[in-house]
């Protein structure tokens, strides 16, 4: 039997575990459909709420981060980008269109509001009354609007997190997703806290509170505006170490939670690693903003590569597979001693530490 990239999560299908994230990718119904037609295994729209007129971006609103030794690699994204502000309405209409001119794919609608309970039960009625398969709660954005108690303001807090899916929870009839912010110090809290009030999967992580640099020429921190900035999100490459323990702390947590795992994934081999550590899906932005909407056919081969080289022929038997040779220190350095892997004395920092300090470090590498 060959491998397959079908899975299902949160009683929904997915011909395959990659989905497009929220954000510039999704952000009107001509580019969803596109992403439809290259063979995405569904979309995050691009956050919405009720009032648009209240969301103004900047230009500009990136900042790159570039590898020091080969300046055309973009290692770490910075924006300071806002959620929609196209029109509700619109979105409204082109949910139901993009339902009605492809009713197998799977459109998941990304929301946002204010700490009001009527607005959070109202969009999601009326979106939901489009067709959509499942709604992601932005809990998390850690930029823009947080003087209306909107993202991040809620998902840092697990009593407000917890009212917050409640309400969607009365007046949901398809999954609901909370996405996580990864600004605390335990994820594992508001993404109980989540589930607790009935979220049906959990989506993680958003994007990094950042500074991405300070422009040496004038002084100016990036991206510049008018002479000034804002903290942004950090997105790319070198976010995914900690995505990636942000999904292992919530798989082990809650055993068996849906996760739709993201940040940082540029290819089918880092997909690989989310899944490995527990991931339902996996959502890529930077990646395909970086790379175009045409990398998913590379990624659904690298992935199909990684469960071929392992005689896994579906996701479900990959999922989580590494979770378990997750430890403490201590039983690291029992499970050492009694390998007799190293002699006595080595591993005491009076004899690793000699001044060779290069040389020194690369012999505690793992890799």
């Amino acid at each position: 039997m060959a491998a397959s990239l079908k899975t299902t999560a949160t009683r929904i299908e997915f011909e395959n575990p990659f989905l497009l994230g929220s954000g510039p990718p999704g952000t009107n119904a001509k580019v969803i459909a596109k992403s439809f037609d290259l063979g995405w295994g569904g979309v995050v729209g691009k956050t919405i709420s009720l009032d648009a007129s209240k969301v103004v971006n900047t230009a500009p609103r990136y900042g790159k981060l570039k590898a020091t030794d080969h300046p055309d690699t973009v290692v770490g994204f910075e924006n300071i980008e806002l959620i929609s502000d196209r029109p509700y309405s619109v979105w409204l209409e082109e949910f139901k269109q993009l339902k009605k001119q492809y009713p197998k794919k799977v459109l998941v609608a990304s929301v946002m509001e204010e700490y009001r309970k009527d607005a959070w039960q109202q969009i999601i009625r009326e979106v939901q009354a489009t067709g959509v398969d499942g709604f992601e709660l932005n809990l998390s954005c850690p930029h823009g609007l947080p003087e209306r108690k909107m993202g991040m303001a809620m998902g840092e807090d697990p009593s407000i997190c917890e009212e917050v899916v409640g309400w969607v929870k009365e007046v949901a009839k398809i999954p609901v997703w909370a996405k996580m912010t990864p600004n605390v110090g335990d994820p594992k809290v508001p993404a109980k806290a989540a589930i607790k009030a009935g979220a049906d999967g959990i989506s993680t992580i958003n994007t990094i509170l950042s500074i991405i640099g300070v422009d040496l020429r004038t002084l100016k921190p990036m991206p510049t505006v008018e002479g000034y900035a804002v903290p942004g999100g950090y997105s790319g490459q070198a976010v995914r170490p900690i995505a990636l323990r942000h999904v292992m702390e919530i798989a082990r947590a809650i055993p068996g939670v849906p996760i739709s795992g993201m940040g940082g994934i540029d290819t089918g081999f880092d997909a690989a690693q989310f899944i490995l550590l527990g991931a339902h899906t996996v959502q890529v932005c930077t990646g395909a903003m970086l790379q175009g909407y045409e990398v998913i056919t590379k990624l659904k081969e690298e992935l199909l590569k990684v469960m071929v080289d392992h005689k896994f022929e579906t996701l479900e038997e990959m999922r989580g597979k590494s979770l378990p040779f997750f430890s403490t220190h201590a039983d690291l350095v029992e499970r050492q001693r009694a390998a007799k892997a190293a002699k006595t004395g080595a591993n005491r920092d009076a004899e690793t530490w000699k001044g060779e300090i290069k040389k020194e470090t690369d012999s505690l590498t793992g890799h």
